[in-house]
Parts: structure tokens; C-alpha cells; sequence
């Protein structure tokens, strides 16, 4: 037992320090029977038996976790409570069911008010439910560290201008702003919203199962899920009858049976500093924990940690032949260096910082990069996913869509444009490698045009639109 705890650990910093000591729960042994299994152990599958739960008592829910819960993504993140959804506002009018456009618009404008809320959401269960997750909601700032950011940062604020929302939900500082919030050198400005909390994720999604499971929910740990249909799930040790089965795997749905096109496992990596001293924050700033990114266009993002650290990540891995999910691909020395290195860049006092931590992990970028829910009552089949790296918030949404669904509840949240939406499934291989290496390289590469020109890379941002549906 003691391996497999030092095992768990090891997958990110915010399991090493959630306070936790991640023994695992007991395994399905034999053969059950519930109203709702839900597959998977993570934020997604835990909001959606908490809010089952809470609106119906006496539904006898189990959750099944290969591992145990949080071992993905769920407790890997960047810790960002945000209210980033993966598909943009113009995207989700598309598939909005709307026949009007103004109706389409409005849909979409309710999807994204609905993330906005969510983030509240969040922060009050946590509460209600005495999770110390570390929640600090001092909204994110996007800056421009170099010209070419500018006008594509700023064209972003002018965009969610003209779809209705305002300087409450989104606006641009100035240097001088920006240094009142965190000291960058050479920021040119930055786009700032309230709409996000800096927390411990692996400190949420334990404090959620052990929630679900003071309040009558079953779950099983080490049981590995080897088949998924409707009315039944199979594990590796017994299986349990449904009526209802959720299917919440997110990058590690293409280890599933005939799942392997769904989604694109994409890996994202991660490091953290030691603590810092308050005299180099004092330098920094973040005090109110900011959560923090920049305009290129391999993503970064970083927080301030409740302890005093940064805990910074990027993309950049790269996708692995045939939607290969496996444990080695969660480190890449070369990843974890390049991202040590604009750390440095961004925050020169942290140069002589020992990196503590590095970690990795899986996330799910859909064919379109457009998250979905799906329910059926007919077969009592369901599953929610598809974030793109935007999940810690946006699970409790789905989870409380689900619930809604599940239970025929008619609210407004069964209705938002993502219930229901089929992305379409990705090339086979060798063309589905060869198209996302291509398009990780088109993004490296416009960043290096960028840091040498100063000015924007139109053309690769046009090409590596054909690869991200837009993004």
C-alpha cells in the first residue's frame, strides 16, 4: 500500500499536498445492482452524483474509478474555477437549435452566463459542503508580453462587447493597471475578468467524493471499467446493473471500446515552485491570487498557490500515435524545462527557485473543440466531457445538466446548446497524427515569428484554425 501512495502522489503537486492520504477505497468485488452508475471518479462523475443526490435521496448511485478519485485530470489541473468554456460564442450559436438567429444568439449568450454563474456555484457548495479547497477568486489576468498579443487580446474584450457583455465580465488595463495587480517586465496590458478563483483541485475533488459519500453515495476504487452499455457496466472484478450508466472518462475515453475517435487525449504539463518568499511576492504581486496566461498561442497558464508557490503549465506535449494514453507520456523533461524558462521570462526574481514538482496528464479536445452532454432516456445512456483543459468549472455545470437530465427536470440548464451537440468523430490514423503535430508546430512556430517580429503570425493563426474548429 505504502508504493501505491507514494504512486498516487507523485501525479501532481496538488495530490502530494492535498492533506489526503489517497489510500484507496475498497474495489468492486462482485456483481451490484443501482438506479445510476457513473464511470468515472472525477470532478465530472462527483458533481453528477452530489446533485443527483441532493435532488433525489433515494437513488442508490455508485461511482466506478480505475484509480482512485481525482487520479486524472481532476486533480492535475491548473486549479483555474474559471467561466472559459472551449467553444466560442459565434460556435455555439452555430449549433445552437434555435431557428431564429436572434434565438441562437441569446442561446449562446446563455451558455456563457451559465459559466459565469457556475463559478459561484462552485464557491457555495464548496462552502456549504466545508471542502477547504483553497478557493480565492481573484478573477485571471491575459497579458500581453509581447506587441503581437495586443490587438488579438484586445480584439477579444471587443468581441464579447458586441455579443453584450461588459467591463464587469472582461477589460483592458493598461501597463500601469496591470502593475497595480502584478509586475511582468516589459506587459504592454492585459485583458482582466472577475469570472475566476485560484484552487487546490486535488483538494476539491477529494473533498467532493468524501462529500457524495457521507451523503449515501457508493463509490469503488480500483475497478476498472472494461465495458460500458446500456443497463450494465463491466469491470475487471464484477459489474453492476443500472437503469442509468454516465460516461464521465474525459481523456481517457479512447481507452474505452470503439472510443478511441471521440476525443483527442492532449496532454498538458505542469510544474511547481518551492514557496517563495513574501519579499519576491511582494515583488510579483498576484495578492489577490490572480490566476494569470499570456496571448501566445501554445497556452500557458500559471496561479499563486495558497502556500506561497507558483504552479505554472503550458501545452506543447506532443499527441501520441493512435490516441496512446499511458503513464510515461505525463513527464517530457524537454516541456518541463521550456516551461521553467518562461517562467523565468515572466518573473525573473523566481530564476534561482527549485522546481519542486512536474507532472502531467490527458485532457479531451473534441473533433470541433466543443464540450457536449448527452442523455438518452430511452437507453438510460449518458456521458459529459470534451473541455479542452477548461474543466474544473465547467464538470459542476455539466454535473448538475446531467442530474437535471437524468431526472427530467425541464430547467433552463438542459437547454444551453451543448446538451445534445455530436461533434464529429476524428481522422483515422496516420492522418489524425499528422494533422495535430502539424498544427502543434504551426502554433510553435507562430510564436517564434511573434518573439522575433513583434507583430501577429495571421498566416499560421489562419492555418491552425483548420485544426483547433476555429480557435
Amino acid at each position: 500500500m505504502g508504493n501505491a501512495l507514494s504512486e498516487y502522489r507523485s501525479r501532481s503537486f496538488w495530490l502530494d499536498s492535498c492533506g489526503d492520504d489517497l489510500s484507496p477505497r475498497a474495489s468492486l468485488s462482485e456483481n451490484a445492482s443501482a438506479d445510476v452508475v457513473i464511470v468515472g471518479g472525477g470532478l465530472t462523475g462527483l458533481w453528477a452524483a452530489h446533485y443527483l443526490n441532493a435532488q433525489s435521496p433515494g437513488l442508490r448511485i455508485v461511482v466506478l474509478e480505475a484509480e482512485i478519485c481525482g487520479f486524472g485530470a481532476s486533480g492535475r489541473n491548473g486549479g483555474w474555477c474559471s467561466a472559459l468554456f472551449p467553444a466560442s460564442l459565434d460556435q455555439l450559436a452555430e449549433i445552437s437549435k434555435s431557428p431564429s438567429p436572434a434565438g441562437k444568439r441569446a442561446s449562446a449568450t446563455a451558455q456563457f452566463r451559465a459559466m459565469i454563474d457556475t463559478v459561484s456555484e462552485v464557491e457555495r457548495t464548496v462552502t456549504e459542503l466545508g471542502i477547504q479547497a483553497d478557493f480565492a477568486r481573484g478573477g485571471t489576468l491575459s497579458l500581453a508580453t509581447n506587441p503581437a498579443h495586443v490587438p488579438r487580446l484586445q480584439a477579444q474584450v471587443e468581441h464579447q462587447r458586441s455579443w453584450g457583455f461588459g467591463n464587469e465580465d472582461s477589460r483592458w488595463l493598461t501597463t500601469e493597471q496591470v502593475a497595480e495587480r502584478v509586475r511582468v517586465p516589459g506587459v504592454l496590458g492585459a485583458v482582466f475578468t472577475p469570472h475566476c478563483a485560484a484552487v487546490q483541485p486535488a483538494k476539491l475533488v477529494r473533498g467532493l467524493a468524501r462529500g457524495v459519500e457521507s451523503a449515501g453515495v457508493k463509490i469503488y476504487e480500483r475497478s476498472r471499467v472494461t465495458s460500458i452499455n446500456p443497463r450494465k457496466v463491466q469491470t475487471n472484478q464484477g459489474s453492476v446493473a443500472a437503469e442509468v450508466v454516465l460516461q464521465c472518462l474525459e481523456g481517457y475515453t479512447p481507452l474505452m471500446p470503439q472510443q478511441r475517435r471521440k476525443v483527442l487525449p492532449l496532454y498538458s504539463l505542469m510544474i511547481a515552485t518551492e514557496p517563495l518568499s513574501p519579499e519576491m511576492w511582494q515583488e510579483i504581486g498576484l495578492a489577490s491570487r490572480e490566476t494569470f496566461t499570456d496571448g501566445r498561442h501554445l497556452l500557458i497558464y500559471g496561479q499563486r498557490t495558497a502556500d506561497g508557490r507558483f504552479a505554472f503549465g503550458g501545452r506543447g506535449a506532443p499527441y501520441h500515435f493512435g490516441s496512446a494514453v499511458q503513464d510515461r507520456f505525463d513527464s517530457d523533461s524537454g516541456i518541463f524545462a521550456s516551461l521553467a524558462s518562461v517562467l523565468h521570462e515572466l518573473f525573473p526574481v523566481t530564476k534561482d527557485a527549485v522546481i519542486t514538482h512536474s507532472w502531467g496528464g490527458p485532457l479531451a479536445v473534441p473533433r470541433d473543440w466543443t464540450a457536449s452532454i448527452h442523455f438518452n432516456p430511452a437507453s438510460g445512456l449518458g456521458s459529459a466531457g470534451g473541455y479542452v483543459g477548461d474543466g474544473l468549472s465547467t464538470t459542476n455545470l455539466a454535473g448538475r445538466t446531467l442530474a437535471d437530465l437524468v431526472l427530467g427536470v425541464d430547467s433552463e440548464l438542459v437547454h444551453l446548446p451543448w446538451v445534445g451537440h455530436v461533434s464529429r468523430q476524428w481522422e483515422p490514423e496516420p492522418l489524425r497524427w499528422l494533422g495535430v503535430e502539424a498544427g502543434r508546430r504551426l502554433a510553435g512556430f507562430a510564436d517564434s515569428s511573434e518573439r522575433r517580429r513583434r507583430r501577429p503570425a495571421t498566416v499560421a493563426d489562419r492555418a491552425m484554425s483548420l485544426f483547433t474548429g476555429g480557435h
